[in-house]
């Protein structure tokens, strides 16, 4: 009884979850804009946007934590608490490869020039997409656990494949890249560089098909 009289004053995990998710969608663009601004070597907003991904992601660690340290022992969810915990690791893991991403990437300050520079902004692009979806699917799903109607869970669903179809995309130009760096780039050194950076680009993809997968089994119990 106590835990259902505490529920019923208690302010739902998913409105700040769909705060975090609102820090990814930010970081989305400033992640293309950044990268592109390094291939190119036409812009001297890289370190600025690196910097601001990196508040936005501190910024989410903050609600992050707020939302770990602050759930109440035995609160009633409509959801697995487990998989609740879940879904935000794998959400706050897509902030983390964004910003590894971009620090990995200023290490190096050559730039990638000619095709393989624009496969590359073709391959970001379409990681992009994922990002960008996490926070209507949790302002959408955040809604249907409040009111479960059927038409909602669809549009989850069709959220949710979406996602898996945007990170499959982004599989297939990870290993295509992979394939003309070893074909095209003769220095080990820079190889090295770019296959690191194209798999942890390509775990921004897999992190948000997680939380999708994660979503999806919340929506089904």
């Amino acid at each position: 009884m106590r835990s259902s009289l505490m529920y019923l004053f208690y302010k739902s995990p998913f409105e700040n979850l769909k705060r975090h998710a609102d820090k990814v969608h930010e970081c989305a663009k400033m992640f293309s804009k950044a990268v592109v601004c390094h291939i190119d070597k036409r812009c001297e907003d890289f370190d600025n946007l690196t910097d601001q991904v990196a508040k936005l992601e501190s910024e989410a660690d903050a609600i992050k934590r707020n939302i770990r340290g602050h759930m109440p022992r035995g609160i009633l969810m409509p959801v697995d608490k487990f998989a609740f915990f879940m879904y935000l690791r794998e959400q706050d893991g897509v902030l983390d490869a964004v910003e590894e991403s971009l620090y990995w990437l200023s290490y190096r300050t050559e730039g990638v020039e000619d095709q393989l520079g624009e496969d590359l902004k073709h391959f970001v692009n379409s990681v992009v997409p994922a990002i960008e979806k996490l926070s209507p699917l949790v302002g959408l799903a955040a809604d249907f656990f409040k009111s479960p109607f059927k038409e909602r869970r669809e549009q989850l669903k069709s959220l949710i494949r979406d996602i898996r179809q945007h990170e499959h995309e982004a599989d297939q130009y990870e290993r295509d890249l992979i394939h003309q760096i070893f074909k095209k780039v003769r220095d080990p050194l820079q190889a090295f560089f770019l296959i690191r950076l194209v798999e942890t680009i390509g775990s921004i993809a897999d992190h948000a098909q997680n939380a999708s997968d994660m979503m999806r089994a919340m929506i089904a119990k």
